[in-house]
């Protein structure tokens, strides 16, 4: 039996990270894969396949719609599926092999297999050809990610009726798309197909879109995606869907009880993601999951009830977000070590990769209500912007949420050309706790989208933004 001093189950933006820092540390590390490839959901059928056709499909849609404009003449341009697909597939390939590198560089021992429990310290691999093999850890972390949520009265065929991993390799550009859930998965690929022309119909439970943001974020991102022709059904409740031939039928309620029925070719179901660690023979470790899935563990250690085995990602509590894995991953590498590390779980940044995109951090206006905190906001419109102006991307604003009497930034939340990078300068700054005059005196590039930043920010020291 091969002895190893920490063996990571799961190799997503958690797993490799976990297993990296582990190595960097001095210890003799395992990392246990259940597919062929590493790189788990994010790199495969998530984050990274999902933003390859978001780009390709933006691309399309300015040689369509913005090319002209811009004194770019072309012919006609024509979508190509099967390029568009084989592109993706070699970007996802291109990292898995990044992957591999990284983990032979750091000497770290990988497996393929399913990771199951065998003991408390010991973990089953079990091989796709169905033989076994048996390894030790002084230490195990948990990091299997997550699956696709499915309501169990809908029937996801994987043809017609699709999840998200089904959307990233479509063959054609669906005539009428309607997608259950208007949140961060459903906007993002919704938006690609509408981008390739797709008619999309938008079916929420809640009353906007992206529900788990600033309200503001999810009102400005529909008035973006509607100029592209998509319906939204917010505030409806989904009751059926059926198949017949290659149509798709779902019904569904508003919040008066009326229903309603959409027809269309495909349907995307994407109604969030449950932890996934299924096959783990957790009992065997003594451990068991909640009701969700999910894997306790104490918040100061991310150790589970039983003292060696962790627990990161999707399959713990907080955000189901790649970023949060791979913070937790060197979290729990260095406690391991004895060291004392740190995350704000306040400040990991939420993005949606639509166009414009949608990136925030901290509190939302909403929850700083709830809460009773006294808060002062400053806001700044990307039309007002001049890089915005000059390349086009004039929809779009930065809201900035500061303590009414200290002035500290509590929250950002931006919608706008290249947001999902500007947040960073937003979480650096609440890192540190600077309130909304210190961004505000600091100089920006001119012209540059984070211009955004310090206009909101003046906007909310003394309603002083000087562009507005």
């Amino acid at each position: 039996m091969q002895d190893f001093d920490v063996v990571v189950i799961g190799s997503g933006p958690g797993g490799y990270v976990s297993a990296i820092r582990s190595a960097q540390l001095g210890f003799k590390v395992a990392i246990i894969e259940k597919y062929a490839v590493m790189g788990g959901t994010c790199l495969n059928v998530g984050c990274i396949p999902s933003k390859a056709l978001l780009d390709s499909s933006e691309h399309y849609y300015n040689a369509v719609h913005s090319f002209e404009e811009h004194g770019i003449d072309i012919a006609k341009p024509k979508v190509n599926m099967g390029q568009m697909i084989k592109r993706k597939a070699g970007v996802v390939s291109n990292l898995n092999a990044g992957i591999s590198y990284l983990m032979k560089k750091n000497k770290i021992t990988t497996f393929h297999g399913l990771g199951s429990f065998d003991s408390a310290k010991t973990v089953k691999v079990t091989k796709e050809d169905g033989s076994s093999e048996v390894i030790s850890a002084k230490n195990i972390i948990i990091a299997t990610g997550s699956k696709p949520t499915i309501l169990p009265f809908i029937p996801v065929d994987k043809e017609r009726i699709i999840t998200s991993t089904e959307a990233l390799k479509m063959k054609e550009v669906p005539k009428h798309l309607i997608v259950i859930g208007a949140g961060v998965i459903g906007a993002e690929l919704g938006s690609v197909y509408a981008r390739l022309g797709s008619k999309v119909s938008f079916i929420e439970f809640a009353d906007s879109m992206i529900p788990t943001m600033d309200k503001t974020m999810g009102k400005e991102l529909q008035k973006s995606i509607a100029k592209m022709g998509a319906d939204f059904y917010l505030s409806h409740k989904v009751t059926s869907a059926a198949v017949k031939g290659k149509e798709v039928t779902v019904k569904a309620q508003d919040s008066a009880g009326k229903e309603v029925e959409i027809k269309g070719d495909y349907c995307l179901v994407c109604i969030g993601r449950r932890p996934y660690t299924d096959g783990l023979n957790l009992a065997s470790a003594g451990l068991t999951a909640d009701e969700r899935g999910r894997v306790a563990v104490d918040e100061h250690t991310l150790q589970t009830s039983v003292p060696g085995i962790y627990a990161i990602g999707d399959v713990v509590r907080g955000a189901m977000l790649a970023h949060k894995a791979e913070e937790e991953g060197t979290f729990v590498a260095e406690v391991i070590a004895g060291q004392k590390p740190h995350i704000n779980y306040n400040l990991i940044p939420g993005v949606v990769y639509t166009w414009p995109e949608v990136a925030a951090v901290g509190k939302t206006e909403q929850e700083l209500k709830a809460a009773g905190i006294a808060y002062k906001e400053g806001s700044f419109p990307f039309k007002a912007l001049g890089r915005a102006i000059a390349s086009g991307d004039v929809d779009g604003v930065c809201k900035v949420l500061a303590d009414a009497t200290t002035d500290e930034i509590l929250g950002v939340h931006i919608i706008g050309a290249r947001a999902a990078d500007m947040i960073a300068e937003a979480v650096v700054a609440m890192e540190y706790r600077a309130s909304a005059e210190d961004v505000a005196r600091m100089s920006h590039a001119h012209p540059t989208y984070t211009e955004a930043m310090k206009e909101a920010c003046l906007a909310a020291t003394a309603k002083r933004s000087i562009h507005s």
